[in-house]
């Protein structure tokens, strides 16, 4: 067997690229479940980092939200 053929497949096989935007779905939560997360973040000690964390998150989901527009 030739080996061209097999290095031009081989070759163009290489230069592919596979692309996807598929935005992950986000979760909804309940009023009841988003007051409840509310008032245990307010009831955190002074100085959790936890805020922060859940600061990033809001920002995660904005950013999703935008993408699957």
């Amino acid at each position: 067997m030739p080996l061209f053929p097999l290095i031009a497949v081989l070759s163009l096989a290489a230069c592919a690229t596979v692309v996807s935007d598929a935005v992950p779905q986000i979760k909804e939560y309940s009023p009841e479940v988003q007051a409840q997360a509310a008032d245990e973040l307010e009831a955190l000690p002074e100085g959790s980092v936890l805020p922060m964390l859940i600061a990033d998150y809001a920002v995660l989901r904005e950013q999703l939200r935008a993408g699957q527009r």
